[in-house]
């Protein structure tokens, strides 16, 4: 259902079951799979393509002229929300990639080159600047910035109102400004693995290297060497990551 006061540019692919509110505004390299809904006032615009099951609240603005971006199934994006609205600062467009099941709050930026995993949550007002890599079930919380190129890991929970400008290791707490790590996520441990013993050799290993200061020779060394699979991924993230 498509209502009367939208517009579709010739070319843009739409579902038959799509749902689309009052003016929106569809581009014509745009593609609706089945089951989305589109709230009033959506603009997509360039090569965009939205799976399944995706549900865009109203004054959302995804894509420009020369952007490329593709949206997992079953992600919210609420209100007011901006992804790919504007090209890097070298005028290009380096291509987004938003996984499944995410869930984008209102005022949310997300600018040239990001890409999140599955099961992420951006609350309020957060901005991701150019390449930032947001792996699986990261939150992050509101009037939070993660500054350019930076990667946050698996896990991540981050603390409202911090600006992190560096990597975030795996399964870590995070805030401040700048933002510093201020412990491990032991319930999203728990809730990933179910073996105890590889949450209790990530957290030995945790303390042994992001102490006081970040001893990148022996995550190094713990990333080859160590017994266990799980502290050796930790390790590694730590020991090649721009770790502060």
């Amino acid at each position: 259902m498509v209502h009367e006061s939208s517009i579709i540019e010739d070319g843009a692919k739409i579902a038959d079951d799509v749902v689309i509110g009052p003016f929106c505004n569809i581009g014509k390299d745009v593609e609706l799979k089945s089951g989305c809904i589109l709230e009033s006032n959506v603009i997509l615009k360039g090569r965009l393509v939205i799976d399944e099951n995706v549900r865009i609240f109203s004054f959302t603005a995804i894509g420009n002229d020369n952007s490329d971006i593709t949206i997992g199934e079953k992600t919210h994006i609420r209100e007011f929300v901006q992804i790919g609205s504007q090209d890097s600062e070298d005028e290009s467009a380096t291509k987004i990639n938003i996984g499944a099941n995410n869930f984008l709050m209102g005022y949310v930026q997300i600018l040239s080159g990001c890409s999140t995993g599955e099961f992420c949550i951006l609350t309020n007002a957060v901005r991701l600047y150019e390449n930032v890599t947001c792996q699986d079930r990261v939150i992050v919380g509101g009037l939070s910035s993660i500054e350019a190129g930076n990667t946050i890991g698996t896990g991540v929970m981050i603390g409202g109102a911090s600006c992190v400008d560096h990597d975030i290791p795996p399964f870590t707490l995070v805030e401040g400004n700048k933002a510093t790590v201020k412990g491990l996520n032991v319930v999203g441990l728990r809730r990933r693995l179910e073996n105890k013993e590889d949450i209790e050799k990530i957290k030995s290993i945790f303390k042994q290297i992001l102490g006081d200061v970040v001893d990148k020779e022996l995550a190094s060394d713990i990333a080859i060497k160590h017994e266990n699979e799980y502290a050796r991924k930790f390790a590694s993230f730590i020991s090649t990551g721009n770790i502060k």
